[in-house]
């Protein structure tokens, strides 16, 4: 049976502010962080990024699913956000690409939406009250009841949801198994990365496939142990959701495997990476997220344009004085990438492999493989 037209639905925050709309989408409820990413384009690789899992996303850009979803653009196997918010959701598509409506694709995927929100005054609303908790309903859109509902949802603080979303047992992806990024060459197929799957997406292992590099990717509580039997050049901490320093297993092991290999992490392997060098983390008033966050590269004093997805952030002031801050962002100061040369590990906060972009710290796989080389 086809749904209604309309389906009224509400948006709710803990802080007792009521959002309405429509539904769009999967009919029902859920819970999550709110929170709001600035993206013009890229709403499919959000929806399947593993980053957001146990978040409501809420996008800027007003016009949102006009150029449908395609079978190329998922980051990972399903969508894992808990809801999405748009100003107006595109009911036609068009884009040679596109294989089905977005409408389509969240209903197949059970991700429940809501649009025609004020999102501009929801944005403006997260920035300045900050990140908390949300509920949406599609089924039973009582305000009183929702916001209870939003109240009793778990604190994104202490989550450890690394676990939730890692693969449950290794996997191997050869060099150059994957069609090659536009204008990149392929490189010799010789070195060998254990990637940690704390909800890595399919965009950075293509890199890494494109710089001749064959992936074992492991699950996030792997050992380190097992991982030095593997016989890595390189081993890479991957993007993933919740608090880093709930994820004490993966902050141990990378402890032991400082000094051993080389290491290259992304997000929130560069949080792990920065805790297990001795820092610590804090979480930011309303995150980075959106593909347009101007970082300067203090190596180079480049400013690169960047593609973000955290809501935790690595404290400068925590780190000792062998780990060098190599990337800072420019609105806010805080801390996007770090180096401790003499363990031959690096990390950045942002997303270099980013699709659909942008793509000016692609650089980064280049310079692990350097680092691998030696």
């Amino acid at each position: 049976m086809d749904k209604p037209a309309v389906i009224p639905c509400l948006l709710a925050l803990s802080d007792g502010t009521l959002w309405p709309g429509r539904a769009f989408g999967a009919i029902g409820e859920r819970t999550g962080e709110i929170c709001f990413n600035t993206s013009v384009t890229g709403y499919q690789e959000i929806l399947t990024d593993p980053s957001y899992h146990g978040q409501i996303v809420v996008m800027s850009q007003p016009h949102i699913g006009n150029y449908g979803v395609n079978d190329e653009d998922d980051e990972s196997q399903r969508a894992w956000l808990s809801g999405f918010v748009v100003r107006e959701a595109s009911p036609v598509t068009s884009n040679w690409r596109a294989t089905k409506s977005l409408d389509q694709y969240l209903c197949e995927r059970g991700v429940v939406a809501i649009s025609d929100v004020d999102t501009r005054a929801l944005v403006r609303h997260i920035r300045t009250i900050g990140a908390q908790n949300a509920a949406l309903s599609s089924v039973d859109p009582h305000p009183d009841r929702l916001i209870a509902l939003a109240r009793s949802a778990p604190d994104m603080n202490g989550l450890d949801l690394a676990k939730e979303v890692t693969c449950n047992k290794a996997w191997q992806l050869a060099a150059g198994s994957w069609q090659l990024a536009a204008n990149s060459q392929p490189f010799p197929a010789n070195r060998h990365v254990v990637a940690y799957d704390y909800g890595i997406k399919r965009n950075i292992l293509r890199l890494l496939s494109d710089h001749g590099c064959r992936v074992t990717v492991v699950p996030a509580q792997t050992s380190a142990s097992d991982v030095l039997a593997l016989k890595p050049d390189g081993v890479f901490l991957s993007n993933g959701p919740g608090d880093p320093a709930a994820v004490t297993y993966a902050i141990d092991n990378i402890k032991q495997l400082l000094g051993h290999v080389p290491i290259f992490g992304i997000c929130l392997g560069h949080q792990l990476l920065g805790l297990a060098l001795g820092g610590k983390t804090y979480k930011l008033k309303f995150g980075h997220r959106g593909g347009n966050q101007p970082v300067k590269n203090l190596d180079t004093n480049r400013v690169e344009i960047s593609s973000h997805n955290h809501g935790f952030a690595v404290d400068a002031d925590s780190l000792p004085q062998s780990v060098e801050v190599t990337h800072v962002n420019l609105n806010d100061n805080c801390v996007e990438g770090l180096r401790a040369a003499s363990r031959q590990a690096f990390s950045v906060q942002y997303h270099p492999e980013a699709a659909p972009g942008p793509h000016d710290a692609r650089y980064l796989f280049r310079d692990f493989v350097d680092l691998m080389k030696g």
